[in-house]
């Protein structure tokens, strides 16, 4: 589990084959002390497992669903990446509950100057927005950003300079895949939906769930375009 507040970047120096996935090395511009292998390690928002370390390196496998849903199939040797590694329980959670799941990749639109911040619109998929409100939190390349306003097909968040400083998004260019891994919440919160609408379907075809999917929109808890 993370928190979306990046440590530090870090490099890509190797990428070889591993199986069916592939084999990844890091070199992170911060100390990897009291990391041991076996530990999680969030490279652009993907969650991976350390199986070496030495010094400021480690190296990580790459498996297929990881290289199929995530950009991490498109990354190349010399290729900046924002690192963070697991929370732990005495840590402060200043960003929101990340999993380091990624849930697909979006595009970046458009980056406009605004006073001393920058605004991002990111082109996602509809399965991926659906789970987006405004105010609410996202993870793009694993970094924790307030949603500024949500579309069908796309969103806007802002970066502030200490954001654009430390993070890859600071420089991540027009026309460039991000990672997004969306709330955990709202996911959890549709599955529960789902599943209680169809039990109810089951015992009673005239009982009807106190909580629907038009109620948490009409309440803000989700999109207002979801289906």
């Amino acid at each position: 589990m993370f928190t979306g507040i990046i440590e530090g970047l870090g490099t890509i120096k190797q990428i070889r084959p591993s199986g069916q996935g592939r084999r990844i090395g890091v070199e992170t511009d911060f100390p990897l002390d009291k990391t041991k292998i076996g530990d999680s390690i969030a490279v652009n928002g993907a969650c991976l497992t350390a199986i070496s370390l030495s010094g400021h390196r480690f190296e990580a496998d790459l498996s297929p669903e990881t290289l199929s849903i995530s950009t991490m199939g498109k990354i190349k040797v010399g290729e900046r990446v924002n690192i963070e590694r697991a929370l732990r329980f005495s840590d402060r959670l200043d960003g929101h509950i990340v999993s380091g799941h990624i849930d697909g990749s979006g595009r970046i639109t458009s980056r406009v100057q605004a006073s001393n911040a920058i605004l991002i619109t990111i082109d996602a998929p509809e399965s991926l927005t659906r789970y987006m409100i405004k105010k609410g939190s996202v993870a793009v390349d694993g970094v924790s950003l307030t949603i500024n306003n949500v579309g069908n097909r796309n969103f806007s968040v802002s970066i502030i300079p200490h954001t654009a400083k430390l993070t890859t998004v600071g420089f991540k260019k027009t026309g460039e895949l991000v990672n997004i891994e969306t709330d955990l919440i709202g996911k959890y919160v549709e599955r529960f939906i789902i599943k209680d609408s169809h039990q109810n379907d089951a015992e009673d075809k005239t009982r009807k769930p106190s909580i629907d999917m038009q109620s948490l929109a009409r309440t803000g808890f989700l999109n207002k375009n979801m289906g």
